[in-house]
């Protein structure tokens, strides 16, 4: 499956601030939103797109061409915990409330 839709975890150590991106349509290639990000001084921790990340309570959203979509933020790092969805047990993200699992073949 093709998509250009991607999501992106970051962390701007000067601010102390993280980030969940979400890119559907505004970039054609994975590398094109890591490098978006990395020019505003953010350090990328994962980055995925939607065939390989799972939504856990960011859904996905309308396709938007001209912008990122900020779907989380919060001062602090993201903190990696352990979620479950649909019964399976995986490694997760969580920025302030929102939480997705960036790869859904690595469970916990």
């Amino acid at each position: 499956m093709t998509t250009n839709y991607f999501r992106v975890t970051a962390y701007h150590p000067t601010e102390n601030l993280s980030v969940i991106l979400d890119s559907n349509g505004k970039c054609e290639l994975l590398w094109q939103l890591s490098s978006a990000v990395v020019l505003k001084d953010f350090k990328v921790l994962a980055v995925a797109s939607a065939d390989k990340f799972l939504d856990g309570n960011i859904t996905k959203t309308e396709r938007e061409t001209n912008r990122f979509v900020l779907r989380a933020f919060a001062k602090g790092e993201p903190e990696r915990i352990i979620h479950q969805h649909n019964g399976v047990t995986y490694q997760a993200l969580r920025v302030a409330n929102g939480i997705y699992i960036p790869d859904k073949n690595k469970r916990a």
